[in-house]
């Protein structure tokens, strides 16, 4: 089977684990901090929070930012359930921004049109979640003119996109938004087992934010309410979570950072060869500017004039029997049946929902070889034509 997504891991990155095992500090030693350094060089940011994934870094930064009861966050209906589900950890409500068809993403012009009628209705949301679907980022100069307009914050989930560019800004840099938050999972385009990071240029956001993430506890004596006790003493100022990256984690991160480059430009060779392989094939993939350089973390295409042959889990399923490891991102967060329950229904965002209807992601990891990413192609062809 060739999966959909796997890490690469080099024996470099194995020495770097190890290194750390022989060392004093496992976790909350000096490694964390070099990688928090090493991101925030690499996209260009003044901060950094390291946090052990990119759920808990979607919700510190919102958490941070003040969302609670009363407020509201926007995302996009085709993401995973974590961009959503932070507003819901802080108390707030969530609702979404249908997709552009063409590029998968919040649809810009559709985020416009919300945000007049809740200014009109004086529900306006406190922050917008806009998710670089597939490493593909948003028209962040857009978005940032409108939350100027309409005064909300802005948090780029950029899980799928580090290693892309916006506008020749590395995508992380916070150009057009208050944080930008990235996932370090082993299928994302470099990894650290688990693990996540938030990135910002707001010293004030990236304090609280590291205060929450270790149970709002400092040491600081310019933070503690009275002077401290000695040595020993600690304050818990806030309540915080436990939410900290292993030493272990960031030693890996660090290595795979150094390859980061090369992981991305291989994941264009194979995009380009599936796009030579599949032109006049009845599929169309995720529409890719040319004022943007993508993270490329997937490759998705979604099938067209389909309805009089084979149906989409049909095609789905014996792309599967055939050892291709398919996969499909994402079922639209407002149909899964949490959020059915909180009253949205089908119908709600249109061009979500159609994509969902005929998406597929095929295998795209840095070792996929061109015979691999060939037999893949072929495969496909086959199976729509039979």
């Amino acid at each position: 089977m060739i999966p959909y997504g796997r890490q690469q891991i080099s024996e470099e990155d194995i020495e770097a684990v190890v290194e750390v095992l022989r060392s004093n500090f496992l976790t909350q030693g000096d490694v964390v901090p070099k990688f928090e350094k090493a991101v925030c060089e690499y996209t260009g940011t003044s901060y950094g929070i390291a946090v052990n994934s990119g759920t808990s870094a979607l919700h510190l930064a919102c958490l941070a930012l003040g969302l609670g009861e009363g407020d509201t966050l926007w995302t996009s209906p085709i993401t995973f359930v974590a961009s959503a589900n932070c507003a819901l950890y802080c108390g707030a409500k969530v609702d979404f921004v249908d997709i552009d068809p063409e590029t998968f993403n919040m649809c810009e012009g559709a985020l416009s049109l919300k945000l007049e009628k809740a200014e009109r209705e004086g529900r306006l949301p406190k922050v917008v979640i806009p998710v670089h679907f597939g490493g593909l980022p948003c028209d962040m100069e857009v978005i940032n003119q409108l939350a100027e307009k309409y005064k909300f914050h802005v948090i780029e989930d950029a899980c799928h996109a580090i290693g892309g560019r916006y506008k020749n800004n590395p995508i992380g840099s916070c150009s057009h938004s208050v944080a930008t938050v990235f996932s370090f999972h082993p299928v994302k385009n470099m990894t650290t087992g688990e693990g996540g990071m938030v990135v910002t240029n707001n010293r004030a956001l990236a304090s609280k934010i590291a205060l929450l993430r270790g149970h709002g506890i400092t040491r600081s004596q310019a933070d503690m309410t009275h002077e401290s006790d000695g040595d020993w003493y600690y304050q818990q100022i806030d309540l915080g979570f436990n939410y900290r990256m292993t030493d272990l984690q960031a030693a890996l991160g660090i290595s795979q950072l150094k390859r980061l480059d090369s992981f991305v430009a291989r994941r264009h060779e194979i995009a380009e060869l599936y796009d030579e392989g599949l032109s006049g094939v009845d599929v169309k993939s995720q529409c890719r500017t040319n004022e943007s350089y993508s993270g490329q973390h997937l490759y998705v295409i979604r099938l067209q004039d389909n309805k009089d042959r084979k149906n989409h889990r049909l095609i789905f399923e014996e792309l599967r029997r055939k050892g291709i490891g398919v996969n499909l991102h994402y079922i639209p967060v407002h149909m899964q049946p949490w959020y059915l329950r909180m009253g949205f229904k089908q119908g709600d965002f249109v061009e979500s929902e159609e994509y969902y209807k005929d998406a597929i992601s095929l295998p795209m990891y840095q070792d996929l070889s061109d015979i691999q990413v060939q037999q893949v192609i072929d495969t496909l062809k086959k199976v729509l034509n039979d």
